[in-house]
């Protein structure tokens, strides 16, 4: 509940900071006197836009501050959901700068607009002659009916599944606009890879084949120069072997005459032998190397081959070949899977409509079943506000698409008058008779489920005398099990009140100040006398309105 509301710099209001409690508050005061502000301070705090126009004095910024008493709310998984600090006693502000732009705190924790609006709705429900609207709004119709049923959890269920099923429904949608499109290109794509699957990719195959090009097309070059280099090694006058044999017979006579000739005559060992290796493995080299043009046209033929892919496909290197074939053999795979994909789905999606279709049946069963006692309650009801001929003729059938609120389509129609026909709420309803009906089903909802603060508009407007008396005895009786707030031009609806403000106005140095007080007893009579007579008090009026309080 509302425990506590502080104003600042707001239209009319300099300064306002008012205590509530629990039970029925009733505000009154006359027309002009600020009360309209008052809710639009209410509704700053609880998300709604504002503008520069709002601020009393251009150069301050208007601050909106309000206490709630959440702990029996269930608001927990919201805080939690939202990051927030969860505390019993809530603190909810809202700040309008001078420069126009906005901040929102929750217990001090800075806030979108959107949370502080989600939070807003869930603890006070301003009743006012726009949502009285709703009452042609099947959503809103379903949920009375709805809180009625105990369809809280059933509806859950099938909020979950319907999620499910819309998301498989999206994902086959996809698997249908993948093959269409898929198909297409398929057989592009399958040739694109064939060709890349017969060539011979892997790492290094370029560098590999070049090389084994490069020999077997200078073959006649290469024997050439091993030979030359053979005779350079072994020529019995001139060749390097020989040469370096008798250099090795001088520093082995030599070697016994120091380290220092020891060490010569080691590193002379060690050319002689890698320069004896070299002539042997050129040895080996000329006996393999051979003229093979049929090998030569085969690697050319192959290098041709990589030459053209990498060109064709636009890149530099194997690798990147590589991954273009991992992703067309990717594409290729998927599209002939495709086929058993969608049937899959398909069948997943049936087995999610039957189980979706008896959840939206159980749904429906459980509403018609409650659809008479929700029609009694409304016309006896709405007979004590003199609406003796008021009936409502409410149906469900299926609808054939899933909503999100099951699979009906609800008519809830409404006739004033007897042997009149049935039409919509909004158009064949008065203003007066709207209000009536709209508290009439809240008094109905708050029989069935947690409500949270409720604060009524000048819901009374266009009634009078015995009426309002039966308005002010529901909005009482439904303050027993939650708090209650009636805007009120009637005396009948604030004697109702178990605690009375007054909004007024006030002409201070500064400028025209709008304040709010809580009436004592005594205040209470003399405002409920000047209600019912006007300024100039009459003895009947004073004992009227205390005949009221009574």
């Amino acid at each position: 509940m509302l425990t506590n509301l502080s104003i600042k710099n707001y239209a009319l209001i300099d300064h306002l900071n008012v205590k509530f409690t629990n039970g029925f508050t009733v505000i009154t005061g006359e027309t002009g006197a600020g009360k309209s502000i008052l809710l639009g301070g209410l509704s700053l705090v609880l998300g709604k836009r504002a503008d520069l126009s709002s601020l009393r004095e251009k150069e301050d910024k208007c601050i909106v501050e309000a206490e709630f008493e959440i702990s029996k709310y269930g608001l927990e998984a919201f805080f939690q959901e939202n990051d927030l600090d969860y505390e019993a006693k809530t603190i909810i502000r809202r700040e309008i700068l001078p420069s126009g732009k906005s901040r929102a705190f929750i217990n001090d924790s800075p806030v979108t607009l959107d949370i502080l609006s989600q939070l807003g709705d869930q603890l006070i429900d301003v009743h006012s002659q726009h949502q009285t609207l709703r009452l042609a709004d099947n959503d809103f119709q379903l949920k009375v009916i709805d809180a009625l049923s105990d369809n809280g959890q059933v509806l859950s269920t099938y909020s979950s599944k319907l999620l499910l099923y819309q998301a498989t429904q999206k994902e086959l949608q996809k698997l249908v606009d993948f093959q269409n499109s898929a198909t297409k290109e398929h057989e592009y794509n399958s040739f694109l890879l064939q060709e890349l699957n017969s060539a011979p990719l892997k790492e290094g195959i370029l560098e590999e084949l070049e090389e084994q090009y490069e020999q077997l097309n200078n073959v006649e070059i290469i024997l050439e120069q091993l030979s030359h280099g053979q005779q350079l090694l072994n020529d019995e006058q001139i060749g390097l072997v020989n040469l370096l044999t008798e250099l090795k017979q001088v520093s082995s006579k030599l070697a016994s005459f120091g380290h220092q000739y020891s060490d010569i005559n080691e590193r002379i060992k060690s050319v002689f032998i890698e320069l004896d290796d070299i002539s042997n493995e050129l040895n080996i080299l000329n006996d393999k190397v051979e003229a093979d043009p049929q090998m030569l046209e085969q690697v050319n033929a192959k290098l041709q081959l990589l030459y053209d892919l990498l060109k064709k496909h636009k890149v530099q290197t194997i690798p990147e070949l590589l991954e273009i074939r991992n992703a067309l053999d990717g594409k290729v795979s998927a599209t002939e899977n495709v086929v058993a994909d969608i049937d899959r789905k398909k069948k997943e999606l049936h087995q999610l409509e039957i189980a979706l279709n008896t959840e939206a049946s159980n749904i429906s069963k459980r509403r018609k079943a409650v659809i008479p006692k929700l029609k009694k309650q409304l016309e006896e009801t709405l007979t004590d506000l003199g609406m003796a001929s008021a009936t409502f003729k409410i149906e469900i059938a299926p609808s054939k698409e899933f909503k999100p609120t099951g699979k009906d389509d609800l008519s809830f129609l409404f006739s004033a008058n007897k042997g009149s026909a049935y039409g919509d709420l909004k158009k064949v309803a008065s203003g007066g008779e709207l209000s009536r009906i709209m508290l009439t089903i809240k008094a109905i909802l708050a029989r069935y489920e947690q409500l949270p603060t409720m604060m009524f508009d000048e819901i009374d407007t266009g009634v009078s005398g015995e009426i309002s008396n039966k308005m002010g005895d529901i909005m009482k009786d439904m303050s027993n099990t939650m708090q209650i707030f009636s805007i009120t031009h009637l005396p009948q609806v604030a004697a109702k009140g178990v605690h009375h403000f007054k909004v007024y106005k006030e002409e201070e140095l500064m400028g025209t100040n709008t304040k709010m007080k809580r009436l004592a007893s005594e205040e209470r009579v003399v405002e409920l006398a000047e209600m019912l007579g006007g300024k100039t008090l009459s003895d009947s009026a004073l004992a009227h309105a205390r005949q009221l309080l009574d």
